[in-house]
């Protein structure tokens, strides 16, 4: 077996707090001599027809994970579909308008969406496992660090989104929207269950995928490819493009609209200052 590069030992305790963080950043973030030294011990060349065997495994395994979690999630369809309605009753309007199916196939359309999209969510654990397993081997440990860490935030970035969206701003919305209805003279009584699911299911994931905006701007300060300075000189422009990335990820309503892009302002000067962080903690000598 392989044997694994030595760890650089942890900085005394007297070191101060940036010396610290600079050596736990070079440690975990950084490729040394150690690992240059051990690499081909850790990942050995391989036949190309072995990767394409190791390329199917994945693919195969990635397939049967999905189909099993689409399976599994079938049973609690129409837990999800009440879970969904939530933000109706948050809202105040249940016993005011309620979700009915207006077509014969309504339930076997909202029954495959719930299938699809519960399913993949609840696969993704499993399909990140086969794709890691894939493409670890090939990288080197930093590398591995990097993704890993990325992978982390990006999922807890996009359960906070999901989290406010669902918790304050479908409710928003909903008020929003069918006071607007009834100011129109067009008060709505009943909504079609396909519709109100896709409607949720679509801000749901806008909001998920809009808070995935700062992780990309991290990535491309860690790349070199923008700096805190330009983030930061930036910044005006950078909060209208939010404001007008959340007017059309959102209802229309101003509401909605704040409640996405507040939180992403906030997020964008959290990256200007990781960036800058990292910035400083690579500049400074070992």
């Amino acid at each position: 077996m392989a044997k694994r590069p030595p760890t650089p030992p942890n900085p005394p305790a007297t070191a101060k707090p940036r010396d610290r963080a600079a050596a736990l950043f070079r440690r975990l973030f950084t490729e040394t001599d150690e690992d240059r030294a051990h690499e081909e011990e850790l990942d050995p060349p391989r036949p190309f027809i072995e990767h394409f065997i190791d390329l199917r495994d994945c693919i195969v395994r990635c397939a049967l994970a999905w189909v099993a979690a689409m399976l599994a999630i079938a049973p609690f369809a129409p837990k999800v579909i009440a879970l969904l309605q939530l933000p109706l009753r948050s809202a105040g309007l249940e016993g005011k308008v309620s979700v009915q199916g207006l077509e014969v196939g309504t339930g076997f359309s909202v029954f495959m969406t719930t299938m699809l999209w519960g399913g993949t969510i609840l696969a993704l654990p499993a399909l990140f496992y086969f794709i890691a397993r894939f493409v670890f081997p090939g990288l080197k440990r930093h590398e591995r660090n990097l993704i890993l860490f990325t992978l982390g935030a990006g999922l807890t970035l996009f359960v906070g989104g999901v989290w406010l969206c669902f918790s304050f701003t479908l409710r928003l919305a909903l008020e929003a929207l069918m006071a607007l209805n009834a100011w129109m003279n067009v008060p709505t009584e009943i909504l079609r269950a396909d519709a109100y699911i896709g409607f949720v299911l679509k801000i749901l994931l806008a909001f998920g995928l809009a808070f995935q905006f700062p992780l990309v701007l991290l990535a491309l300060g860690w790349l070199g490819i923008v700096s805190a300075a330009s983030l930061r000189a930036h910044r005006g422009m950078a909060i209208i493009a939010i404001f007008v990335v959340a007017m059309f990820l959102t209802p229309p309503d101003p509401l909605s609209q704040i409640v996405m892009a507040v939180p992403m302002c906030v997020l964008y000067e959290l990256t200007i200052w990781l960036v800058r962080l990292r910035e400083r903690l690579a500049a400074t000598p070992e």
